[in-house]
């Protein structure tokens, strides 16, 4: 396994968010700040961004891995000194250009992308792990968007949470300003799985492994056509579907995989 170690050459010099890949093409990004419990500072929120290009562009990552170095704390949020800084408005509206830009990388980086929720996920946090494909809690995990309580509203991440959560159960999450435990994150729909705490590494290395061992280039057309026919009137979502199916039946891998298939073997993918 290489060893984690902070982001280098182009990317933004950080140790507060770490970055590996290991066999079988897992790339692991460790958000590492626990002093201040991964608050999503500037220096934070863009070395996230910078791990998530990294990931995207090498071809050795297959899937993505996000998870935290803290043991009782995946994320606290964004910083609330910022909210009430004094500083012009047009820095504060520049500046939560980092959570729209990191929300959209990860929902378009074209590899599956596992969150392994342990402890609090909070606020801005929540919308990170809800921008994942799936998300793994432990049973101590806690979700929550608890801006309205200190007069705030969790306005971006509310576009994650409506597309993830029932409306109802949504509206109670960001009024009510409640948190969640990990059983009530499951019911609601807002997490896939809850493990026992000392589970949880090992339950997202299994579907992380399993995400990784895919065809990269299917992977990679598949993610899109969810993405982009999520909003989509359902005529035009089919006709949509439609030219995507043709577009992977002239892939290399299909066919690869069907006559692995057919010969009972495990496919060999080209990724093209």
């Amino acid at each position: 396994m290489a060893s984690e170690s902070a982001l280098t050459a182009s990317s933004p010099q950080t140790d507060k968010v770490l970055y590996d890949v290991a066999e079988p093409g897992i790339a692991t990004i460790t958000l590492n700040d626990p002093d201040t419990r991964n608050a999503l500072s500037p220096e934070m929120l863009g070395g996230l961004i910078a791990a998530f290009e990294r990931a995207r562009d090498e071809q050795a990552a297959r899937c993505v891995v996000l998870r935290s170095s803290h043991e009782r704390t995946f994320s606290s949020g964004a910083n609330l000194g910022g909210f009430g800084a004094d500083a012009p408005l047009v820095d504060k509206h520049f500046g939560s250009e980092r959570f729209v830009g990191l929300f959209k990388l990860i929902g378009a980086l074209g590899k599956p992308t596992v969150c392994a929720a342990r402890g609090h996920v909070l606020a801005g946090a929540l919308g990170i792990a809800l921008a994942c494909d799936l998300i793994v809690a432990g049973e101590g995990a806690t979700f929550g968007t608890p801006e309205i309580n200190i007069g705030a509203f969790p306005f971006m991440v509310m576009a994650l949470i409506y597309r993830n959560v029932p409306r109802k159960k949504a509206n109670e999450l960001l009024l009510l300003g409640e948190r969640w435990d990990a059983q009530q994150a499951l019911a609601a729909g807002l997490v896939n799985r809850v493990v026992p705490d000392e589970q949880l590494d090992a339950t997202v290395a299994d579907w992380a492994g399993r995400l990784a061992s895919k065809s990269p280039v299917i992977m990679r057309l598949g993610k899109e056509a969810m993405r982009r026919q999520l909003d989509m009137p359902l005529e035009d979502a089919l006709d949509y579907l439609r030219a995507q199916l043709s577009l992977a039946l002239s892939t290399e891998d299909i066919v690869e995989g069907v006559t692995a298939f057919f010969e009972k073997r495990e496919p060999v993918w080209k990724g093209r």
